[in-house]
């Protein structure tokens, strides 16, 4: 099955003509070998650019190719801009299965009888399919949300087995890649492999896309930015979800949104808006925020809201990252290309040993033709690529939190530029990274720092007397064992000093005795001296004892 598998994504690769896309001066002799080994499978769409034909190798080749197709399209810092925009057309739509099979395997995931005794109205019919899983819709008879409309998402039957197989193929071509590629080491195939086998496995686990949706409605309780769907945890589990029904415009649907009146200008502002808050102030972001996953609430057009599904693939950010990506983000307001090099020596990102000057000056050579143009026309997820693809050169290492926001930042920005096409992504954002670095650095960072600070200080408080007496009792033996330990090594080169001294002497006398006998000596005074040394070398094997 391995073996047939292979053959089948090589004849694929083959017939697209993927090989290609591998510059002339970067092909090695062992992968032209091949292709002209495979000479019967010719390339049959020569007609069609290189983007279009990786593009539709990766659609024919089933849904695990697709998503990672979807996925590559966000590595800027890996493919040339054609091929990117390219596979962003891929679409993540594939044939349902079988509805009745669906409706077995939500009756074992919930242990039912029937689907009747938890759900009215299921629909066999699926209302979306995509590769991982499918949803159907149905009205909850009891518990919590008894009487609510819901959608029961569920993984694809069998799916795991042809993930793992198709995963395990691919890194089996990554590593031939960055065995055979000249630019295997920079395009780091397996590291990408890797990622992406761990973001699809996320996927399989709804349980885990549970959480991910319960902290995201936390975090939005009350907003009139964004609602996420209630979750009902009771009845999802790892291969079932089941979560409030939403009635929304797709957030793609700009005629209707327009008809109905929506204030485009706030859902674009809105959006950055959205993102931001999830990034510095929650530290927990959609991740997978295309329009496919967004639409719009049908009431108050002039106050428009989104409505957020699909919560698999999420982001985190340290307070460490979170605050080198704000200051990052204002030097490149600021255009002081300096701070921007410093900041990413000193998180971390780039290697200390990089020159610093050079590293500015690369970044100022990208980046100042670009803010020539009106701010309004610059885009703000391409300033980033530009600024992690200079990185690169410098040695900066992929940090995946960073590709995940990156990916993020591109989805809202075209999103919001396709609602309202004078969207001013910079002037939106810059109030709110300066209000929360402020709000970081200044005297409201202290008092928030304390308030947080202060239940495990009281806690601590009266353990301090005795935490006090045993570091001061652990200081006294400790510098009793340094005394010990430095009078051990006094003694240790007081002991080498002497054997080194009467070495030196027992050869001297060595050497004078040989002398005395070959220049023919008295043998009283050639016999004194080999006594003397005799004396000597054994003196310097002698433990010198009590000279501590």
């Amino acid at each position: 099955m391995r073996a047939k598998r292979l053959y089948q994504i090589t004849r694929t690769f083959m017939h697209y003509g993927l090989n290609d896309l591998i510059p002339p001066r970067y092909m090695p002799w062992s992968i032209r070998m091949a292709r002209i080994g495979l000479f019967w499978l010719p390339n049959k769409h020569k007609d069609k650019s290189p983007g279009a034909r990786l593009r539709l190798a990766l659609e024919s080749l089933g849904p695990v190719w697709v998503k990672f197709g979807q996925m590559l399209s966000t590595r800027r810092d890996l493919l040339p801009p054609d091929i990117a925009l390219e596979l962003a057309k891929l679409q993540d739509r594939v044939k349902p299965f079988d509805g009745a099979k669906a409706q077995q395997l939500i009756e074992k995931a919930l242990e039912l009888q029937s689907i009747d005794e938890l759900f009215d109205d299921f629909a066999v019919v699926p209302l979306a399919s995509a590769s991982i899983a499918q949803v159907h819709t149905a009205r909850l008879k009891k518990g919590e949300g008894a009487g609510e409309d819901v959608v029961i998402k569920v993984i694809r039957p069998d799916i795991r087995g042809a993930i793992d197989a198709d995963l395990s193929l691919m890194e089996t071509l990554a590593s031939v890649l960055a065995k055979h590629l000249p630019d295997g080491r920079r395009l780091k195939p397996k590291e990408v492999v890797r990622e992406y086998r761990k973001t699809l496995l996320d996927e399989l686990d709804l349980a885990r896309e549970a959480a991910n949706a319960i902290q995201l409605k936390r975090n939005f309780e009350d907003s009139p930015l964004l609602y996420i769907p209630t979750v009902y945890s009771d009845y999802s589990r790892t291969n079932v979800m089941v979560m409030e029904r939403i009635d929304g415009i797709p957030v793609s649907d700009v005629d209707t949104l327009m008809a109905i009146g929506v204030d485009m200008k706030k859902l674009a502002e809105r959006g950055v808006e959205v993102f931001f808050t999830q990034v510095f102030r929650d530290s927990f972001f959609h991740a997978d925020m295309h329009p496919g996953n967004i639409f719009v609430s049908r009431e108050n057009p002039d106050d428009p809201q989104y409505l957020g599904i699909d919560f698999g693939i999420v982001g985190t950010l340290n307070r460490e990252d979170k605050r080198y990506l704000a200051e990052n983000f204002l030097a490149f307001f600021n255009r002081d290309y300096r701070k921007v090099a410093e900041l990413h020596i000193d998180s971390g990102w780039v290697p200390a040993h990089v020159n610093v000057e050079e590293f500015e000056s690369a970044i100022r050579t990208v980046c100042e033709p670009i803010f020539n143009k009106p701010l309004a026309d610059i885009s703000f997820g391409h300033v980033l690529v530009n600024l992690f693809n200079t990185a690169r050169r410098f040695e900066m290492e992929v940090q995946p939190q960073l590709v995940l926001l990156q990916k993020t930042l591109l989805y809202v920005e075209g999103l919001g530029r396709t609602l309202y096409p004078q969207l001013d992504l910079w002037k939106t954002a810059k109030p709110f990274l300066e209000r929360w670095m402020q709000e970081q650095l200044g005297w409201r960072a202290v008092l928030r720092s304390v308030k947080e600070h202060a239940p495990y200080w009281a806690e601590k408080m009266p353990e301090m007397p005795t935490l006090l007496y045993d570091y001061l009792r652990n200081q006294r033996h400790m510098v009793e064992q340094q005394q010990a330990a430095t009078a051990a090594l006094i003694h240790s080169q007081r002991k080498h000093s002497w054997r080194i001294w009467w070495g030196l002497a027992s050869a001297a006398t060595v050497v004078t005795t040989a002398l005395f006998w070959v220049s023919g000596q008295p043998v009283w005074l050639t016999a004194s001296s080999a006594v003397v040394a005799i004396a000597s070398i054994m003196m310097s094997w002698r433990q010198p004892a009590n000279r501590a």
